[in-house]
C-alpha cells in the first residue's frame, strides 16, 4: 500500500492498565498490504504544542472491518493527549511507513520475543504466522504481573511464555533468562522488539545457535520520510535511516557487539 495520510474514526479506546491503551481506528477508505513490523505516524489532536507527529507501531489490522489498532503506552505529552482521544473522533494519520518483517514459507518454527512495549509490531505479526500454519512460540517480558496486557490475545496464535522482573508472574528474570533458552530449543527464526540490550542479548543467543533473527527497532522517528536523520542507526553497510530502513533489520546486518 503506499503512503497515505487519511482521517481515521476512532471506533474504541479501551485501557489496559495504568499506562497502557489500546486504540482501534476505522477507515473510510480502504486499507491493504500493509506488512507487520510497519508503523504509522500519528498527529496528536487537541494538542497544539505537539508540533510533530508520533510513530507507533501497526498492532492489528482488520482488513474486514477496515481498521488499524495502535498499542499506545503514556511516555510524554503526545501520547498522554492521544489517549484521551475517545469513540468518533478523527485522527489524522500517515502509514504504512518503513519496512516490515519478512515471512519465508520454509520457516516453520518461530519464536517471537517482546519486552514492554515491544510487543506492539508482534500481535499482527503473529496473526500473519497463524496464517501461514507456522507453529509459534512467544516470550513476553514485563516489570510485573501489571505490566502484563494482552497475554490472552496472544495465546489465539501460538504457546505464551511470560516473564517478570519481580516473578509475580511467569518466570523472574528478564526473557532472555528463561528456561526456554536454556533447553535444546530450536527455531528456525525469531523476531523481537523491545529495549535494545534485550535484542543484543536475544541476537546473540539467535547467532549461538545459527538462527536468525529480525529486530524492530525503536529509535527516536520524527519525520517518517528520512530527513531528519533522528533515527540513524549504523549497519553493515553503512548509516541507515530507521524510518525508511527499517525498523525492522536482520540483526546480523546491525552493527551490533554480539
Amino acid at each position: 500500500m503506499n503512503k497515505s495520510i487519511i482521517k481515521f474514526v476512532v471506533k474504541e479506546n479501551i485501557k489496559l492498565n495504568y499506562n497502557n491503551f489500546l486504540i482501534t481506528l476505522r477507515s473510510e477508505i480502504k486499507i491493504e498490504g500493509i506488512i507487520p513490523g510497519q508503523f504509522v505516524n500519528v498527529q496528536i489532536p487537541n494538542s497544539p504544542k505537539t508540533f510533530l507527529r508520533r510513530p507507533f507501531s501497526i498492532f492489528d489490522v482488520d482488513y474486514e472491518d477496515n481498521t488499524i489498532s495502535l498499542l499506545i503506552k503514556i511516555l510524554g505529552t503526545g501520547s498522554g493527549n492521544l489517549v484521551q482521544i475517545e469513540k468518533g473522533e478523527e485522527v489524522d494519520i500517515l502509514f504504512p511507513l518503513g519496512n516490515g518483517f519478512s515471512i519465508s514459507e520454509s520457516e516453520k518454527k518461530i519464536l517471537l520475543v517482546g519486552g514492554g512495549v515491544g510487543i506492539a509490531p508482534l500481535m499482527f505479526l503473529a496473526k500473519e504466522l497463524a496464517h501461514d500454519q507456522k507453529v509459534i512460540d512467544i516470550l513476553l517480558g514485563a516489570r510485573s504481573k501489571e505490566d502484563h496486557i494482552l497475554v490472552n490475545e496472544f495465546s489465539n496464535y501460538g504457546k505464551v511464555y511470560l516473564t517478570t522482573d519481580d516473578g509475580s508472574m511467569g518466570e523472574k528474570g528478564f526473557v532472555t533468562n528463561h528456561s526456554i533458552f536454556k533447553s535444546d530449543y530450536q527455531f528456525d527464526k525469531v523476531y523481537c522488539c523491545g529495549p535494545e540490550p534485550m535484542m543484543v542479548s536475544i541476537a546473540r543467543l539467535a547467532r549461538e545457535r545459527e538462527i536468525e533473527c529480525e529486530v524492530s527497532l525503536e529509535n527516536m522517528m520524527a519525520c517518517g520520510f528520512g530527513v531528519c536523520l533522528c533515527c540513524v542507526t549504523p549497519t553493515n553497510q553503512g548509516n541507515k535511516c530507521v524510518c525508511t530502513e527499517g525498523p525492522v533489520f536482520n540483526s546480523k546486518d546491525l552493527q551490533w557487539q554480539i
